[in-house]
């Protein structure tokens, strides 16, 4: 089976996000269902049925978060030499060579990306040309809007 890349602080949100799910979500729908057997009818009561559904979304979560953590390849971007090359995890300082405008990224899993928190996915358009090249470089990137160049300011290990 194919390992997917995660990074150490995305592999501990979902560890987090997983044990809340087991310790306290978990146990909260029990006693909900418990609360709604005891109210009699089960056929028409919207509370059981609310309970026994919100139980299978967690129930639903949880196996996926077991699957993709026992699916992942936790890299430690600290522990891995500065070359001054991107690779999946560094963070990337670029500049639009046109307007000089910078923005920082981090290389992430597909799992992690959210653009608004700088984090991009190692799939995208913009990662992609990204990989492989080093501090200095220039790389063309396709985009709807047309090709737009960075230069690759400086890559970080954080």
């Amino acid at each position: 089976m194919t390992k997917f890349p995660m990074t150490v602080q995305g592999a501990r949100a979902l560890e987090d996000e997983l044990k809340h799910l087991k310790t306290v979500l978990r146990p909260q729908i029990t006693q909900a269902i418990a609360e709604a057997r005891e109210l009699g009818d089960l056929k028409e009561n919207a509370e059981y049925h609310a309970a026994r559904e919100q139980q299978g979304m967690v129930e639903a979560r949880i196996r996926d978060i077991e699957g993709r953590l026992q699916n992942a390849q936790v890299i430690d971007i600290a522990n891995i030499p500065h070359t001054g090359k991107v690779i999946f995890g560094t963070t990337v300082d670029i500049a639009n060579v046109e307007t000089d405008e910078q923005v920082s990224y981090q290389i992430v899993g597909d799992d992690e990306a959210d653009i608004k928190q700088g984090k991009l996915s190692v799939s995208s358009p913009i990662a992609r040309a990204l990989v492989g090249k080093e501090e200095g470089d220039v790389v063309a990137v396709k985009t709807p809007s047309g090709v737009i160049e960075y230069e690759i300011v400086e890559v970080r290990h954080i």
